[in-house]
């Protein structure tokens, strides 16, 4: 028996009419690709976020404040994830998070951030997925273009996805200390 948990039964983060549904047609059945819920704590988010660094727990309460923190930004993030409909667990995770900017005519760019696959679940097409409904959100809602940074290893899977290598990332991390609490 499924324990999958529909759509109209959750606090979404948007609306799931913003993901494209082209990409949901191509999902196997046993799959579905929606937007982050405020119940996903419980579904593994973090376990899946897990494949791409190190994840500390908050707990439940500081997940869902931050959850609540993020939403306040309107059309800013829009998380999607991918869920196993007979575990109702998060299989899948990706973010764009929108730039407004003051050139290209007030244009805005979306940045694609953490995308994730849970290792038992990759080679199935899911990154393929979330890169394809997190681009798709980003163009409906009229970014003049959609970037993303990743390791050089990665560069042909995002190549399948119709990106292109272009120009060079540089970072500077903050020395480490403690992280001030999110502001509400």
């Amino acid at each position: 028996m499924s324990k999958f948990t529909p759509d109209n039964k959750l606090d979404l983060f948007f609306s799931a009419d913003l993901i494209s549904p082209n990409v949901k047609s191509q999902l196997h059945p046993d799959v579905h690709i929606r937007p982050l819920a405020l119940t996903d704590y419980h579904r593994d988010h973090l376990a899946v976020l897990s494949v791409l660094t190190v994840v500390t727990d908050p707990g439940e309460a500081a997940w869902q404040e931050q959850f609540h923190v993020m939403r306040a930004a309107p059309q800013t993030y829009y998380p999607i994830v991918i869920v196993d409909k007979q575990s109702d667990k998060i299989v899948g995770v990706g973010n764009v998070f929108i730039e407004r900017k003051f050139l290209r005519g007030l244009g805005s760019v979306g940045h694609i951030e953490d995308i994730a696959v849970d290792k038992n679940q990759q080679g199935k097409k899911l990154g393929l997925r979330i890169i394809e409904a997190l681009t798709y959100i980003s163009e409906n809602i009229g970014c003049y273009k959609t970037i993303l940074n990743c390791s050089d290893a990665n560069i042909p899977f995002y190549e399948k996805c119709g990106y292109q290598k272009k120009e060079n990332e540089m970072a500077k991390y903050a020395p480490e200390r403690a992280l001030p609490s999110p502001r509400l």
